[in-house]
């Protein structure tokens, strides 16, 4: 369970997203998604070459649980 300072940083950020336009939070986060999409596709490259990889890989895909860039 988290603590209450997770709850206040949430209503922190909240509030500075709602109180600025997209072109100043967007500076903030931009980073951070970017480098979760970097890693979530450097994961899919390595599963995609163990054995029975790329089964899993269309198995996710076909579940609509995830979308992919192109893998193999």
């Amino acid at each position: 369970m988290r603590d209450s300072t997770h709850n206040e940083h949430i209503e922190r950020w909240a509030k500075f997203v709602k109180a600025n336009p997209r072109s100043i939070w967007i500076r903030e986060v931009g980073p951070l998604i970017d480098a979760q999409i970097i890693i979530a596709n450097a994961f899919y490259g390595r599963l995609a070459k163990v054995e029975g990889g790329i089964e899993k890989i269309r198995k996710l895909r076909n579940s609509g649980k995830i979308t992919l860039n192109k893998v193999a």
